[in-house]
């Protein structure tokens, strides 16, 4: 929040004897303003919510995995919740975290105008996780519930939601072509907890909230992560590392002879 304080960091890094880092998560600092401010001299580091192994770590779990994995997907893995000690005080939380992303660092930082339609975009993001979404498609439903809205605007919020770290993007890849696809992506949410938190657990909604745990898993691992399609079928997920290329699909019930 110091005009300049870019050089005030440039000039300690001069001296060449300290290692330095810098979190940005707020309105004024987001991730990629610091490699602006920086060109050429950052190297990121991405973190994210814990993972159902550290989430182990942290409770020192060493058994009942399954009953500790169903409660891992319903709390997430934002390890400030876990001082609070009923899932109702968790949830309020996660809560006031996504307002402070949400209404305060990024209605704030892109002056958006229409907080309304925004923090809708974003819910209606939650929701529909692991489903196909454009702009184009987002903004036809928010017409139908009687908003003015454009696909641009759309676009322009989703990019946001982005560089915020709130969701990541999906793309699809088709396998027989080679070649990526830019109509319709997928996004997942950083953590699944903001889901339960803002739109309620009225639909839990179980495979796509594993989706969306496996997905984030991946991205953990140092994948690049895609949906893949081939033919008129889907690979939940394509997930390339150099030269190693894995495909998964995510289910949260394989007992019929449908799904497998």
């Amino acid at each position: 929040m110091c005009p300049q304080f870019e050089l005030a960091i440039n000039s300690i890094y001069a001296k060449g004897i300290y290692d330095i880092y810098i979190t940005g998560s707020n309105a004024f600092l987001l991730s990629s303003d610091l490699a602006t401010l920086f060109t050429g001299r950052t190297m990121e580091i991405k973190v994210y919510p814990f993972s159902f192994k550290e989430y182990l770590t942290y409770y020192k779990i060493t058994d009942g995995y399954d009953d500790a994995f169903d409660q891992y997907v319903k709390t997430g893995g934002m390890p400030g919740a876990y001082v609070y000690k009923t899932e109702n005080r968790q949830y309020d939380y996660v809560r006031d975290v996504y307002s402070t992303i949400i209404i305060r660092d990024l209605v704030e930082k892109y002056k958006i105008r229409n907080k309304l339609e925004f923090t809708n975009i974003s819910e209606f993001m939650m929701d529909n996780i692991g489903n196909f979404l454009s702009p184009n498609n987002i903004c036809e439903t928010l017409k139908n519930n009687q908003s003015e809205i454009t696909r641009k605007t759309v676009s322009k919020y989703i990019g946001y939601l982005e560089n915020a770290f709130l969701f990541y993007e999906a793309k699809r890849y088709d396998l027989k072509g080679k070649k990526y696809l830019t109509n319709n992506s997928k996004y997942y949410l950083c953590d699944s907890s903001f889901r339960y938190a803002v739109n309620g657990t009225r639909n839990m909604d179980y495979g796509r909230v594993y989706e969306n745990i496996v997905y984030l898993e991946l991205r953990r691992r140092g994948y690049e992560v895609y949906v893949g399609k081939l033919y008129k079928k889907e690979i939940d997920f394509v997930a390339k590392k150099r030269d190693t290329q894995i495909y998964i699909q995510v289910s949260d019930n394989i007992s019929d002879e449908k799904n497998i």
